[in-house]
């Protein structure tokens, strides 16, 4: 279930960062497919499955250095962003995040 869920999150700020981005450029929709389908395809090899961590504090990097860094920018300019499209995502990440710090994960 988190699996998906993160999936479906993940696509969520994919969509909003190429939405600036394809005002720019029309051709970024193949790069926006393309980063969907390999985080989708990511995601579900993951071997830490529902246990899993957010990939920023994860120990094991599963991301190409292109894919990499590439997610880098969609996160930094989305995750400013979401609180104001889905302040409910938002909420729960930061809870997230906050109760793996209290644990003492990364």
């Amino acid at each position: 279930m988190k699996l998906i869920k993160e999936k479906e999150i993940v696509n969520l700020m994919i969509d909003i960062y190429y939405k600036k981005e394809l005002k720019k450029d029309k051709n970024k929709k193949i790069e926006k497919e393309d980063l969907k389908n390999y985080v989708k395809y990511r995601l579900s090899l993951c071997p830490f499955k529902e246990n899993k961590p957010f990939c920023s504090n994860c120990k094991i990097h599963c991301y190409d250095k292109f894919h990499r860094e590439l997610i880098k920018k969609v996160m930094r300019y989305s995750g400013k962003r979401i609180i104001f499209i889905h302040p409910l995502i938002a909420i729960k990440h930061i809870k997230e995040t906050f109760k793996r710090k209290m644990k003492g994960d990364k």
